[in-house]
């Protein structure tokens, strides 16, 4: 069994990059279901839930905008942040960044707006005092209160979330009247085979985006 909540997402810009698109950023039409699972797992996540996202309300209509930021195109070795750890020095965690600095364009989305519709389930981890309406309701007061694990974000760290609960029971606020294909989107990553990439056709009917369940044929590698 599953249990609902909805969740309002807005900010003033939003990037979820098309994978297709590696050298310069170009973002997906609506966030990608994976996109709005980190979201609701940055509020509230345990190893004894599992959220879904079954549905994307697109509350404004879908703009975008070209903007040039400037990145770093490397990292950080593992190797050298665990020889930090061990010596307790950090003399080598620092990154040449006029070296390393290269600008980009991106392709943004402007002053988004949705409404999401997600329910959590109880996964095998779960003890004795993961109840439903525990995780419920932990999770409903950290939204009100502002809480997180992290700062959710639209797409880029840059672009934070605006989050608020709504009434589950209550109509959500009304989509645009706007039906288009949005091809192939980004559904999720298979952690548990070889981390591959698994696609679905995301097709937006008056402002909604239907999202497949997990276990839906329409779900590709």
């Amino acid at each position: 069994m599953s249990y609902g909540v909805k969740l309002r997402v807005s900010g003033p810009f939003a990037c979820w990059t098309r994978p297709e698109l590696k050298a310069e950023r170009v973002s997906y039409d609506v966030p990608t279901p994976s996109a709005i699972r980190g979201i609701l797992e940055a509020v509230h996540w345990k190893p004894a839930i599992c959220w879904h996202v079954s549905r994307i309300h697109v509350l404004k209509p879908i703009r975008f905008t070209s903007i040039r930021r400037n990145e770093v195109a490397s990292k950080i070795p593992v190797t050298t942040a665990r020889r930090a750890m061990k010596t307790g020095s950090l003399a080598e965690l620092g990154l040449t960044i006029e070296k390393d600095r290269q600008q980009r364009a991106a392709t943004v989305l402007v002053d988004v707006d949705y409404v999401v519709e997600a329910a959590f389930t109880l996964t095998p981890k779960a003890g004795p005092d993961d109840t439903p309406g525990k995780h419920l309701d932990i999770f409903n007061r950290r939204v009100r209160k502002g809480q997180c694990f992290h700062q959710p974000c639209l797409g880029t760290r840059e672009f934070d979330a605006r989050i608020d609960v709504l009434d589950p029971d209550a109509p959500p606020p009304p989509p645009i009247p706007e039906t288009r294909d949005l091809g192939y989107m980004l559904y999720d990553i298979d952690h548990a085979n070889d981390r591959g990439a698994l696609f679905f056709r995301a097709r937006m009917d008056s402002g909604i985006v239907t999202v497949p369940a997990p276990d839906s044929p329409e779900i590709r590698r």
